[in-house]
């Protein structure tokens, strides 16, 4: 099994996970249906089932899942869930394109006991990323698609309060399953 930090009685662990390959933009665009219906590719689902276990390994549980309502993200989200019995999966409106850090917080906040993953789309997520760890606003993480930032709140969660732990590619999550 992967090592796991210890970590204060009261920090929060956050995984910050952009939704895995979806169909392509332009050729779905072609159907007549909204951008947010767009679903993963087959290859997409099973890489992300991958990059899961990957993740499983990397953490021992994930207790809530807060996906954006795009099909892609929810999707994902429920192949996540999947690995972790016990994870619940819930819509955040603000993790979809365009969505406020302050409701995010917010919710963070709400679910403070809990190790929570976040599921949504760049580049929202890699300036939720940056303004997590006080970087300036027009700084951002690049999450590559089924990526994962591991963020820790040791005290509040608020902007400027985390710390990054790692930083993964689906590449690596997938190799991280391969080893055990």
């Amino acid at each position: 099994m992967f090592d796991q930090p210890e970590y204060r009685n009261d920090s929060m662990n956050v995984l910050v996970i952009r939704h895995a390959i979806a169909e392509d933009q332009t050729t779905f665009k072609r159907s007549g249906l909204s951008d947010d219906l767009r679903p993963l590719t087959v290859e997409g689902r099973r890489k992300m089932r991958k990059a899961a276990e990957g993740l499983k390994r990397m953490m021992a549980n994930i207790d809530l899942i807060a996906t954006s309502p795009l099909i892609r993200a929810v999707e994902t989200a429920h192949v996540i869930a999947k690995a972790f019995d016990k994870a619940r999966v819930v819509e955040l409106k603000d993790l979809a394109p365009g969505g406020k850090a302050e409701a995010i917080f917010t919710f963070l906040v709400q679910n403070r006991s809990q190790t929570i993953a976040l599921v949504g789309h760049q580049p929202d997520l890699g300036q939720f990323i940056c303004l997590s760890m006080g970087c300036k606003l027009e700084d951002r993480v690049s999450l590559k698609k089924g990526g994962v930032a591991h963020l820790v709140f040791e005290g509040p969660v608020a902007s400027g309060a985390a710390t990054l732990r790692v930083l993964l590619t689906p590449q690596l999550l997938r190799k991280l399953a391969k080893r055990h």
